[in-house]
């Protein structure tokens, strides 16, 4: 489906997560080791980091491969950031959407990128969709299954709750209307990750005080990665890591 990855810590130059490890999200656009559905992430691509004293996070998108971008390896390559999230994407179906479905989305300070499908879409999510404001819904940033489920996110976070909350209701909410949806979540604000891991694959690193990065895969073969379990939830820190399991939605 896609694969993405989240990093919050200390300052580092973008092309040091995503294009110089030895299994870089670069490369997991055509060769990812752990992708369950899907071979080839060639859809689209973004990026989202966070510049000094600015808290509304900058974006670089664009529709079809990552490799053939040359404009992408070069502000790799020099752009520096505590935090950022980036995404490949293999489309579910083809859209006209073309870069505006490419993760991260953006709304605030919050990057947002969804791993997995909605089974049934569009019409599985149509009670939900209709619980929406009619402005939500003609503002989505996509025609697609994840510019839904981040509206969904947006709705409860802007009605009063916090981010891991809205995120666990949100995929217990999606997988109850569309049960056997894929739902691996990934948003950070530029200090927090809140990620889920529901019917695909996620890991994590840390190192105590300095870093955090949550990706679909191991990007090197470092011991420190280590796998979260499905159907849980992830906050985390450049200091420390909480999952939480989520309880299935009742039948």
């Amino acid at each position: 489906m896609c694969r993405h990855i989240a990093y919050v810590g200390e300052p580092v130059v973008l092309g040091d997560i995503l294009l110089k490890p030895p299994h870089c999200l670069v490369r997991q656009s055509w060769e990812p080791r752990r992708q369950r559905y899907g071979t080839v992430n060639a859809d689209g691509f973004g990026v989202g980091w966070y510049a000094d004293g600015d808290p509304v996070p900058g974006r670089y998108r664009r529709q079809g491969p990552v490799w053939g971008d040359e404009t992408f390896t070069d502000l790799a390559r020099v752009v520096r950031s505590t935090a950022l999230l980036a995404a490949v994407r293999d489309a579910t179906e083809a859209g006209a959407d073309g870069e505006a479905a490419a993760a991260p989305y953006a709304a605030g300070q919050l990057l947002f990128s969804h791993n997995g499908a909605v089974r049934g879409w569009p019409g599985s999510l149509a009670p939900l969709a209709a619980a929406l404001p009619a402005e939500r819904l003609l503002s989505l940033a996509a025609r697609n299954d994840s510019a839904l489920i981040w509206a969904l996110i947006r709705h409860r976070a802007e009605a009063g709750d916090e981010v891991p909350r809205a995120v666990a209701e949100t995929v217990r909410e999606v997988a109850a209307t569309a049960p056997g949806s894929r739902l691996n979540l990934l948003l950070t604000d530029g200090a927090t990750i809140t990620a889920t891991a529901w019917g695909d694959t996620l890991w994590y690193r840390t190192v105590p005080g300095r870093s955090t990065a949550v990706a679909s895969e191991p990007y090197d073969d470092d011991p420190l990665w280590r796998e979260v379990p499905d159907r849980t939830l992830l906050v985390a820190t450049s200091a420390d890591v909480l999952l939480t399991p989520l309880k299935e939605p009742p039948a």
